[in-house]
């Protein structure tokens, strides 16, 4: 097919999208049924630009400015310059889906649509249980920015035209973000999103362990913002709840059951991400979810199977691996004693 013709096609497709949209009589229905008879092309043509204006209604505000902006000449004349037949009577109550419709036919006859949304880099990043792994994204051709995952951690890092994306599944990670003011640094954890420019944070988010279910995200140096996401809307649309926290600021999510966002407390910003040094701090934490922290790094073969004994609250800093020593200081600390059979540790009453 000729540029001209694609290009026709695609206007009329666009066209027809927007008189869809907007209603049509029997005389308009029976217009679209001899224009789409008129050419095999027609049908898919048409399906296709209302694939497209959805995907472009989806996005977000400041990137529909930056995707028109960085249409070329030719396609954003088409998106600025439309045809006369755009602007006939009947489409007045449609402009602004009509507006989105050419910008829809501008991406679609560059083929930017898909270039834009598609993410130029995607990986997934795994650490084993005990191990620490650092990764260097690249999203800066000189220094890309650093995530140092903590064990057992799974994430996927994707970098987009527009933003740079870490989805953490699992686990806990240290993010040293470049800064590029124009790809926004996301972190998608739980039901929060996390959005940086460059800083130096960490967001935790584990199924076992301490604040099992929640999201924890302490600054280290900069600021970043902290927004909760309603699961089953669409992120373009919600004004979702938002706090700026600041270096030296931790903010204690609550789970997705909870309305707000969560407690913010201060915390030194070398205490951030502790583990980085190989230390587990704990601070009134109950017994039960100290030790699955300690199972988060290895096998401990202690075992708490009174509720009453689970709950009690523990304290200090201990090295990952010191679990042992940490069993041994219960009894000192807690009306407890530990009793060894079967190959394990219980700790029970005293």
């Amino acid at each position: 097919m000729a540029a001209d013709d694609a290009d026709a096609l695609e206007h009329e497709a666009a066209t027809w999208a927007v008189r869809c949209n907007a209603g049509l009589d029997a005389q308009g229905q029976a217009d679209l049924q001899a224009w789409l008879a008129a050419d095999a092309r027609h049908a898919p043509a048409l399906d296709a630009m209302r694939a497209s204006i959805a995907g472009v209604q989806s996005l977000p505000a400041q990137d529909l400015a930056r995707l028109r902006a960085s249409l070329p000449t030719r396609d954003a004349q088409h998106s600025s310059a439309p045809r006369p037949r755009f602007w006939q009577a009947w489409l007045r109550p449609a402009l602004p889906y009509a507006a989105t419709a050419l910008v829809a036919a501008a991406v679609v006859g560059a083929g930017w649509f898909g270039w834009w949304v598609q993410p130029s880099f995607q990986q997934s990043y795994a650490s084993q249980r005990g191990q620490q792994l650092m990764v260097t994204l690249p999203d800066d051709a000189a220094s890309g920015s650093s995530v140092q995952l903590d064990t057992d951690t799974h994430l996927t890092a994707r970098l987009y035209r527009n933003r740079r994306e870490v989805a953490l599944a699992d686990g806990q990670a240290m993010f040293s973000v470049h800064a590029d003011a124009s790809r926004p640094f996301q972190v998608l954890a739980g039901d929060l999103r996390i959005t940086v420019v460059g800083t130096r944070f960490s967001v935790r988010h584990t199924a076992q362990g301490v604040g099992a279910g929640h999201t924890q995200v302490a600054v280290e140096e900069g600021k970043v913002k902290v927004e909760r996401l309603q699961r089953d809307a669409d992120p373009a649309q919600q004004a979702p709840a938002m706090v700026l926290l600041t270096a030296g600021q931790m903010l204690e999510g609550g789970s997705a059951q909870d309305a707000g966002l969560g407690t913010i407390t201060e915390v030194a910003p070398a205490a951030v991400a502790q583990w980085r040094s190989g230390r587990l701090s704990f601070n009134r934490t109950p017994l039960a979810q100290a030790l699955a922290e300690f199972e988060r790094y290895g096998h401990t073969g202690l075992v708490v199977r009174d509720p009453a004994v689970a709950a009690l609250p523990v304290g200090g800093s201990y090295g990952l691996n010191q679990h042992q020593r940490f069993a041994e200081f219960l009894p000192h600390l807690l009306p407890v004693r530990l009793i060894k059979r079967d190959g394990v540790t219980e700790i029970v009453a005293r």
